[in-house]
């Protein structure tokens, strides 16, 4: 492919007033400005609460805080058929914690995306770290603006050094010239002009420069230090113009009032190229060395202005050479002197001016849009892999043609005596974490599936001991299950959480119905009976919904027991409220975000309702069901689980990192499904989550072994987590177990059919 014919910025866009929306129209301009005209538009971010005026070439826009916006924003581009996106990126402008409402939008594309970076920060905190990461992954090229930039992504982000370009911020291309036209045309004419530009803000060190004005007019007594440009409108929402009032009084205070002008605005261009002419020296005093790019710097720097400036990275690197002056942060001496020594210097000062001119002819516009096409092109030149489909069959099987079961030896070598260990370094055990109920409660429903006819059963003392860490856990002063336990086998806790509970009292009913050991069996209907009842007092939707799956194991083997029966209708009739309480026309789900195990809210109503012949509790599941599997599909196909950092969001809905656990818990709903009414959609559903494990996921990395039956405990935005534990290995034993087992019953199913047929 050629250089791309329709482009599309995803940004700010004037006339919202921030240096994005500058840069992002600049770009715009200078793209479609490009000799062969491609078509350019722009989907412009609102700040919370407001609207603008934008011209034509925005063609959709997202309200940051909407999520449903970026949904729509994404099917607006791809339903355009643009070649390749520009987005450009800034923590503040997109919404959902450190912006991640953004990955929304672009785990649903299916163009290319080039990334312009305008923020890379040195210590991110853990939201921000895998925001930013998850951002790179679904970038086939990102951009940066200066050396730092790409040092940082190489050594604080790990990204590839190929994936990386930098082309430094753009200027404009005029004419090199003194400032006295500038100065009579704006009213200045016979003065001294220092200017600092952009929206106005603590960070900006505007209070340390008219600290510095007392040194300088000492030597030019004439000076006036213009500072120009609004104040920054998140600050104007939280506090008004305290800011702008507090460097005010500092002016009166210092007597400076006939030195100081604020010219309070945000500018048009043309008026804004004739402040920066009209200055002698621009200063930027910021008081963060964080600073990657700063367009009004790159402004000045390219109209040819002596620049003073402190050290932040991007200053750093521009005015290296002669081509600026430095001073240390917050020190209004250091900055007064600079100043003064260059008014004192005419010739210095003019030589400093035309060599920044100079340098920045290859920061233009023009060229900057040159270099922006040329990695746009190399973006579209090589498909992502990400928008490819991995190559795993996920048609329904042939009928008869049995799925071999994974190996249980990774569950083995995660398991002694005493239970399971919760976590792994690799594949080896780690056992700083010890155990738990939870992952002890999974293995032995596990286990009770490879106790089954034709499957290689596990020891009976390895099955002991996760049935004996369940009895151990049980408190029965306090009708509780603990859950954690140390190496050393102390009890962390008097009890644990509900949803642990839920999950022994699953196993428990599992383990009732399907063990082969009639006493491992009378062991765990007793233990069932003693547990179960309290569950009638959680909150837990997760917990009620394990407790109704270990109910069902149960009450297939051992019908009319009372008891168990209110319990069940009373949790199921629970869970249809909340569903019915928190769905809308967009959002059919229990809460109002989605958490871990999402589908087992579905499977235990679907095979619920499908036992005490209630169509209500079936149809809600299978309701929510259709719905989450289409939020859980990739625009590719592939599934997508929720991941983990949507966890505790309002209505969002974030790919990574995505678990192990997500894709079992969709089996077992998918074949819940078929069995009440088998739809081809549910086996392919299910098969398709199955792939996941083997690589037909966003990065096409396999997470599971079926040799070993280990499985690595997640996909990060740009790598597999590496390490197999506990809960991660016995999900993809379960994924396995429930996907041979729909398959036994399809071609059961299938077969009866084609000898109904014969006889007919």
């Amino acid at each position: 492919m050629g250089l791309p014919s329709r482009i599309v910025l995803i940004g700010n866009a004037l006339p919202r007033k921030c240096g994005i929306a500058t840069f992002t129209m600049d770009l715009q301009a200078a793209l479609a400005g490009a000799d062969f005209r491609p078509k350019t538009d722009i989907v412009a971010m609102n700040d919370e609460g407001r609207r603008y005026h934008y011209p034509n070439i925005v063609v959709a826009q997202i309200n940051e805080g909407v999520p449903r916006d970026y949904e729509f924003a994404a099917a607006t581009i791809n339903r355009s058929q643009y070649d390749v996106v520009s987005l450009q990126h800034e923590f503040g402008i997109f919404g959902g914690p450190s912006g991640s409402h953004i990955l929304d939008l672009l785990a649903r594309l299916t163009v290319p995306v080039v990334t312009t970076l305008h923020t890379i920060l040195e210590a991110p905190t853990l939201d921000q770290a895998a925001t930013l990461k998850a951002v790179i992954s679904h970038s086939k090229i990102v951009v940066v603006m200066a050396e730092k930039g790409r040092a940082l992504l190489k050594s604080v982000y790990g990204v590839a050094a190929d994936k990386i370009r930098v082309i430094p911020h753009g200027v404009p291309d005029t004419p090199f010239s003194t400032s006295e036209v500038a100065k009579a045309k704006l009213g200045y004419a016979g003065r001294t002009v220092i200017l600092t530009f952009g929206l106005l803000s603590p960070g900006k060190g505007v209070e340390i420069m008219i600290d510095a004005l007392p040194r300088i007019l000492q030597d030019a007594p004439d000076a006036v230090y213009v500072v120009l440009g609004a104040t920054h409108p998140h600050l104007v929402r939280a506090e008004g113009e305290a800011y702008r009032r507090m460097l005010w009084d500092k002016v009166l205070a210092l007597g400076l009032e006939d030195h100081v002008v604020f010219e309070d605005g945000f500018v048009e261009r043309p008026r804004l190229l004739d402040f920066i002419a009209m200055c002698d020296v621009y200063v930027t005093p910021y008081l963060n060395a964080s600073q990657m790019t700063s367009g009004t710097l790159a402004y000045s720097f390219g109209l040819g202005k002596a620049v003073v400036s402190t050290p932040y990275w991007h200053a750093e690197e521009l005015l290296a050479d002669g081509r600026g002056v430095l001073t240390p942060f917050g020190d209004s001496s250091a900055i007064g002197l600079a100043i003064s020594s260059l008014l004192k210097n005419p010739e210095r000062r003019h030589a400093m001016a035309l060599a920044a001119y100079q340098y920045s002819r290859s920061m233009t516009w023009a060229r900057t849009a040159q270099a922006y096409l040329a990695v746009f092109a190399e973006a579209c030149a090589v498909p992502s892999p990400r928008m490819h489909r991995i190559p795993i069959d996920i048609r329904p099987q042939k009928v008869g043609q049995a799925k071999r079961a994974a190996s249980p030896s990774a569950l083995l070598s995660l398991s002694d005596d005493t239970g399971i260990y919760q976590h792994a370094i690799h594949a080896v055990p780690d056992r700083r974490h010890g155990y738990c109920v939870d992952d002890n409660a999974r293995a032995l429903i596990v286990a009770c599936g490879f106790d089954a006819p034709g499957e290689r059963a596990l020891p009976e003392r390895q099955i002991d001991s996760y049935a004996a860490f369940l009895q151990h856990a049980w408190n029965p002063d306090l009708g509780r299950f603990r859950n954690f336990m140390s190496f050393d086998r102390r009890w962390l806790e008097a009890f644990g959480s509900e949803d642990s509970h839920g999950r022994a009292v699953w196993a428990l009913g599992v383990c009732a119905s399907a063990s082969s050991s009639q006493p491992r069996r009378a062991w765990a209907t007793d233990l069932l009976r003693l547990s179960a009842p309290a569950t009638i007092q959680f909150t837990s939707p997760r917990a009620w919904a394990f407790t109704l799956l270990g109910l069902h194991a149960f009450c297939a083997v051992h019908p009319n027991m009372g008891e168990f029966e209110r319990l069940r209708r009373d949790l199921a009739e629970r869970l249809v409220s909340l569903l019915e309480v928190s769905s809308t026309a967009d959002w059919t789900w229990f809460e109002a975000g989605l958490s871990y195990d999402n589908a087992r809210l579905c499977e235990c109503l679907i095979l619920t309702g499908r036992a005490l012949d209630t169509q209500k509790l079936t149809s809600a599941g299978l309701r929510a069901l259709h719905w989450l599997v289409a939020r859980q599909t990739a625009p590719s196909g592939l599934f997508r689980p929720i991941g983990t950092d949507t966890f505790g969001t309002v209505r969002a809905l974030r790919p990574f990192d995505q678990q192990p656990l997500e894709a079992a818990a969709t089996i077992a709903a998918c074949a819940a499904a078929w069995r009440y009414d088998a739809n081809d959609r549910w086996l392919a559903e299910a098969q398709r989550a199955f792939a996941w494990f083997h690589g037909a996921n966003d990065l096409g990395v396999a997470l599971a072994d079926e040799a070993t039956g280990g499985c690595r405990d997640g996909l990060h935005p740009d790598r597999r987590n590496e390490n197999q534990g506990a809960e991660s290995v016995l999900s993809y034993l379960l994924a396995d177990a429930d996907l041979r087992r729909l398959h036994h019953h399809v071609a059961c199913v299938l077969n009866d059919r084609a000898t109904l047929a014969e006889i007919a």
